[in-house]
């Protein structure tokens, strides 16, 4: 089992218990298998989280989102998620929480990411407008553009068609544009051979 540099930087933090104290840590555990399983809108609102960081705590609790959502697709074994929290420099105690609440909650991320579907989505159309953020929400001026991109896609599984919204910078929608021109020229050799 693998995880990105992201998540593992995450976990490192979640490792660190000047950081996060044992309560915290379990808090925050209950809140990613909350988040993932039961109310996608849970917050980290525990009282136990209240002393940290808001960005360390949104992004320790992606890697944990991260790390439950890999383990359940893998349907890893204890051993794989423990070397691989071991590698991010979680003590013996830690790897056993998180383990023991996985186990807990394994059966349900089995459905939910059964329920998912098996197909990919399927871009119909891209639509896209330019933005320009003169403050954000701290009131810092700072004069960014950004795109809104839309994509209009299908899921030949369920039928429906969400619309999938972010935003990006300039630099980013390049770098969109050139990994998706790589990948079509990689589709169009492979369809060749």
């Amino acid at each position: 089992m693998e995880l990105s540099p992201y998540a593992q930087g995450g976990w490192r933090l979640l490792g660190d218990p000047r950081r996060f104290p044992r309560r915290p840590f379990a808090a925050l555990l209950r809140a990613a298998f909350r988040s993932l399983l039961e109310h996608p809108q849970a917050g980290l609102d525990d009282p136990d989280l209240k002393d940290i960081d808001p960005t360390v705590l949104k992004h320790c609790h992606a890697a944990a989102a991260t790390c439950i959502l890999e383990a359940g697709k893998q349907k890893a074994d204890i051993s794989a998620i423990s070397t691989c929290l071991e590698d991010c420099k979680l003590d013996k105690e830690r790897i056993e929480q998180f383990c023991t609440e996985y186990q807990k909650n394994k059966d349900a991320l089995e459905i939910l990411l059964g329920s998912i579907g098996r197909s990919p989505l399927h871009i119909t159309d891209v639509s896209w407008r330019l933005e320009y953020q003169i403050k954000n929400n701290q009131l810092h001026k700072t004069y960014q553009p950004s795109y809104l991109v839309t994509l209009n896609v299908e899921n030949s599984d369920s039928g429906s068609h969400p619309d999938v919204r972010f935003s990006c910078t300039m630099e980013q929608l390049q770098d969109l544009v050139g990994k998706l021109k790589d990948a079509a020229k990689s589709l169009e050799r492979a369809t060749q051979m």
